[in-house]
C-alpha cells in the first residue's frame, strides 16, 4: 500500500538551473530541508514486486508554458495535480498534442541514470514541426526531464524492480476556433512508477495481423508520437484483446500486406544471422529502443536490414521481437495472420534475449557506455 508522505522540496520548486551535459545537481538545501527529503526517499513507500504498468500519482509534475514571442518562458515544478484548460484549446478541439516517454533507473550502488532523452527532445520537435507547435529546446527539454525525475526520486524503484516512467506532454493550449495552430503551448512531464508493461510478466507476446483497421497512412502523422495516433487503434487492440492476443501488428494502408508496427512498439524478425525491421518511412514511428538495439545489434555482428517487410515472411522467420520504451525488448511467441497461428521458438538463447541483455548491461553500468547514452542525475 502507498504510504503518502507529506513532503515539500522548496528548493526543487524553483526555475530551471544550468546543467552540465553528464549529470544533475540539485540546488543546495537547508540541513532542515536536507533532513525532509531524504525521510521521503526512502524506497519502502510501495509493495516493489508487485509493481504492474499502470497510473500511480506520484508528488511533482514540471509545467511551463511559451511566450508571446514563440519561445518557452522557465517552467517550474508544482504538485502533481489537474490542469485547467479553455474549451476552445486546440489540443482539445484539433488534436494538437504530442507525447513522449523516457524512464529513469535506479542501479544497484543507488545512482539514478535517465537513457537517451535527448533522442526523446529532438523527436519532440520534429513531431512539433509536423503538428505546427512550438517545441522546447533539447536542453529545456532534458533539463525538465532530469528536475522531474529528482524531484519524485522517491518513487523510482530499487534496482531490478522497475523504473520511474517519464512522461513529456506537449499540448496547444491556447484558445482557437477555426482549424489553425493554437497560439499557445504548455510543455508537461509528469512520472509514474512502473514495473513490466505486460499483465502477464515475462511471457511471450501473442499477436494479432489487423488487416482491416490501419494505424497510419502516407502523407499522415504515423511517424510522430502525436496523440491523435493512438485513439484510432483502440477498437483494433480491443478486439485483439477479447479473443487472447496481447496486441495488434498494423499492415501498410496501400498495399495492406507490408507490417509496419505493433500499437506501441516496433517489430523485427530473425532469419538466420539477419535481423529484420520494417523502413521507418513516414508512417512508423523511430522509437528510441529500436534505435539502440540495432546498434546493438551491428555492435554484436548481426546484420540489420531496415527494408520492407511482407507480412508472408512471417511465416518463414526464425524469431520475432518488439521494441518499445515501455515494453522494453519483449519476444513474440506467435503471431496469427490470415486465421493461421504461427510459432515461435522461446529461449534464453534467443537473439532477442542477447540483444536485451546488453542493453539492460549498459544502462545498468556493467559494460561500458561508448556511445553516451546513459545520463547520470543527482
Amino acid at each position: 500500500m502507498i504510504r503518502r508522505a507529506a513532503c515539500f522540496h522548496r528548493a526543487l520548486l524553483s526555475s530551471l538551473h544550468k546543467v552540465g551535459p553528464r549529470y544533475f545537481t540539485a540546488p543546495a538545501l537547508t540541513s532542515a530541508q536536507s533532513k525532509n527529503y531524504r525521510d521521503c526517499e526512502s524506497t519502502d513507500i510501495f509493495d516493489w514486486d508487485n509493481l504492474g504498468f499502470k497510473l500511480i500519482q506520484t508528488d511533482y509534475m514540471f509545467m511551463m508554458r511559451s511566450s508571446q514571442d514563440g519561445n518557452f518562458e522557465k517552467g517550474q515544478l508544482n504538485h502533481y495535480g489537474n490542469i485547467e484548460l479553455s474549451p476552445s484549446a486546440g489540443v482539445l478541439n484539433y488534436g494538437q498534442g504530442l507525447i513522449e516517454g523516457t524512464k529513469a533507473y535506479r542501479r544497484d550502488d543507488g545512482r539514478i541514470f535517465l537513457f537517451r532523452p535527448q533522442e526523446s527532445a529532438i523527436r519532440m520537435q520534429i513531431g512539433a514541426e509536423r503538428m505546427c507547435m512550438l517545441s522546447p529546446s533539447a536542453q529545456q527539454f532534458v533539463d525538465a526531464v532530469k528536475l522531474t525525475a529528482l524531484a519524485n526520486k522517491r518513487w523510482i524503484p530499487p534496482a531490478g524492480k522497475g523504473s520511474l516512467y517519464i512522461r513529456p506532454l506537449l499540448i496547444g493550449n491556447g484558445p482557437i476556433l477555426g482549424i489553425a495552430p493554437a497560439p499557445e503551448y504548455t510543455f508537461l512531464v509528469y512520472a509514474c512508477p512502473v514495473g513490466n508493461y505486460l499483465r502477464n510478466g515475462t511471457q511471450p507476446l501473442t499477436l494479432y495481423v489487423e488487416e482491416e483497421i490501419h494505424r497510419a497512412s502516407q502523407g499522415g502523422a504515423g511517424g510522430v508520437k502525436a496523440i491523435t495516433n493512438y485513439a484510432p487503434v483502440m477498437k483494433a487492440i480491443k478486439k485483439a484483446k477479447e479473443r487472447g492476443y496481447s496486441d495488434v501488428l498494423y499492415l501498410d494502408s496501400v498495399n495492406n500486406k507490408y507490417i509496419e508496427e505493433v500499437s506501441a512498439s516496433n517489430i523485427f524478425l530473425v532469419k538466420g544471422k539477419i535481423i529484420s525491421t520494417p523502413v521507418a518511412s513516414g508512417t512508423i514511428l523511430e522509437g528510441i529502443t529500436r534505435k539502440s538495439i540495432i546498434d546493438i545489434a551491428h555492435d554484436l555482428g548481426y546484420q540489420v536490414e531496415e527494408r520492407l517487410v511482407e507480412a508472408e515472411e512471417l511465416i518463414s522467420a526464425d524469431e520475432v521481437f518488439c521494441t518499445g520504451t515501455a515494453l522494453g525488448v519483449a519476444p513474440v511467441g506467435s503471431i496469427t495472420y490470415k486465421n493461421k497461428r504461427i510459432e515461435y521458438k522461446v529461449s534464453s538463447e534467443l537473439i532477442s534475449e542477447q540483444l536485451n541483455s546488453r542493453l539492460a548491461a549498459i544502462q545498468k553500468g556493467i559494460i561500458e557506455d561508448k556511445r553516451d547514452w546513459i545520463i547520470e542525475i543527482k
